[in-house]
């Protein structure tokens, strides 16, 4: 193992130990629907730096992107991205304890890295293979790390203290990582920011109105954020937000793993009837 890699997994488990400890002296304000955000000051000023990232860098960037490349390959991309990633969620679902779709995943890794073409296509889909869309910060999660503070990263945006551990060692623990026959370093970061500008062109209108149309865009961001990955991590458990939030999907049969086209940054929890 080179000494880089070495470095990136001492940087990992120090920052997890760090985040982990000050989580879990936080109050965890999920349960309740609560926003916990004692470093606001500080996020807002991270929050200023990355509007003007956006404005001026990856806004045009993405905006030009689904403009000029078709929008068959810009999915295709986006499949890839996804497809890179599945071993490292297949890592994630076995720290969860769950095996079956641990399997999935390396399954789905399989089928569309041979028969979709390095995983330009999703095949798997087609043979009706369950999804799967996980990552470390879930997996804290399911070991008992609470939410902890509301966060907002450089260049990532919003996040939480369990989840940013969870961003810094889904960078670095993906077995495809460490093969020896890997095409690239970072491959996996590299997909990734492409596949967030395909995202952030194809609702470039929705962002647009969070970012620069609303009164308080930070407030605004942390509440959708917020709101999405808590209904994320309720998916399978339900009952514990019973009576704080209705299913948004029920009426509508839309789930946002299988539908590549649903809003990431739409609010979950709008009534869609609501004048």
């Amino acid at each position: 193992m080179s000494n880089r890699i070495r470095f990136k997994h001492i940087v990992a488990v120090s920052l997890f130990a760090v985040l982990s400890a000050c989580a879990s002296q936080l109050q965890d304000a999920a349960a309740r629907g609560e926003v916990f955000d004692p470093y606001e000051n500080a996020n807002r000023g991270i929050h200023k730096f990355n509007l003007g990232v956006d404005r001026f860098l990856f806004r045009p960037a993405s905006k030009g992107y689904v403009k000029i490349v078709p929008d068959p390959m810009v999915t295709s991309f986006n499949n890839f991205a996804e497809n890179i990633s599945l071993p490292g969620q297949a890592v994630d679902y076995l720290l969860q304890g769950n095996l079956k779709q641990s399997g999935n995943a390396l399954l789905r890794f399989v089928i569309n890295s041979t028969v979709g073409g390095f995983g330009l296509s999703k095949p798997a889909d087609e043979l009706n293979l369950p999804p799967v869309d996980t990552d470390f910060g879930e997996t804290l999660h399911v070991w008992g790390f609470g939410e902890g503070a509301y966060v907002e990263l450089p260049f990532y945006g919003p996040s939480t203290t369990r989840d940013a551990v969870g961003v810094v060692v889904n960078l670095f623990s993906n077995p495809i990582n460490f093969s020896p026959t890997r095409p690239a370093d970072n491959l996996g970061v590299y997909a990734e920011v492409v596949r967030r500008m395909g995202d952030r062109g194809r609702f470039s209108d929705t962002v647009d109105s969070i970012l620069y149309e609303s009164a308080d865009s930070y407030a605004q961001a942390r509440l959708i954020y917020l709101q999405n990955r808590r209904f994320e991590l309720a998916r399978d458990d339900e009952d514990a937000y019973l009576g704080l939030y209705s299913d948004p999907y029920a009426d509508t049969g839309t789930d946002p793993v299988r539908d590549p086209y649903l809003d990431p940054y739409e609010d979950p929890y709008e009534d869609p009837y609501a004048e």
